[in-house]
């Protein structure tokens, strides 16, 4: 399960919680109560599944269960008065329910034809469906070593052909077509994006715009 909410990243494989570009400290009770609540996300989850799911053969007080969300809506800055993202519903249970988005990942083995690119320096980067980190560190998806880039600078999700593209809390900014992102953006054939002193175009392959061959004439 890999889910971004707020300016959060939740990747149950790696077992990190990611804020912009920072790991986030959760206990593993406290990561597992979260990968629950994801997982069910928006239905409620009662007291009780909670508690067999974290404490497994083992009778705890609903003072442990407390503990547990306490510490996850303090690490996400998340209110129980006014809740954004994890809700308590009285007697009952608990609830995820705040925007989030699953991050769809690249598939393993052969893929299909990648219909959109990121093009810098003259090098297209192919995108095939999936989530791309794109930053300064060598490990990211697309590595971009630039001044002015975080090491995790922003997020790329691409799905059927579409791309939508979301700022990681950088230190400088992501901007598309000289605007500043401050929320998912929908990305179209041309855009420039950028990041720090680097500057990425995103192309995209249209069945219309190429629905008909030019015709060339040559001197004879």
């Amino acid at each position: 399960m890999k889910v971004a909410f707020g300016r959060f990243t939740f990747d149950s494989d790696t077992r990190e919680l990611l804020d912009g570009e920072t790991r986030a400290h959760l206990s593993p009770k406290a990561f597992d109560l979260l990968k629950l609540l994801l997982d069910r996300r928006p239905a409620v989850v009662s007291k009780r599944d909670i508690q067999e799911h974290l404490w497994p053969d083992t009778f705890v007080s609903e003072a442990s269960l407390s503990v547990v969300v306490a510490e996850v809506r303090q690490v996400i800055g998340d209110d129980s008065r006014q809740a954004s993202f994890i809700r308590t519903v009285h007697r009952i249970g608990y609830a995820f329910s705040g925007p989030a988005q699953d991050l769809a990942r690249r598939p393993a083995g052969r893929e299909a034809t990648p219909l959109c690119w990121l093009v810098r320096d003259d090098r297209p980067v192919p995108l095939a469906d999936g989530t791309y980190v794109i930053g300064r560190d060598p490990r990211s998806d697309v590595w971009v070593d630039a001044s002015g880039v975080s090491r995790r600078h922003a997020r790329l999700v691409v799905l059927e052909g579409a791309a939508t593209v979301e700022d990681l809390e950088s230190s400088n900014g992501t901007f598309v077509r000289g605007v500043r992102v401050t929320e998912p953006r929908a990305l179209v054939d041309g855009d420039v994006i950028e990041l720090g002193a680097a500057a990425i175009t995103y192309r995209a392959w249209a069945d219309a715009a190429a629905a008909r061959t030019e015709r060339v004439t040559r001197d004879r």
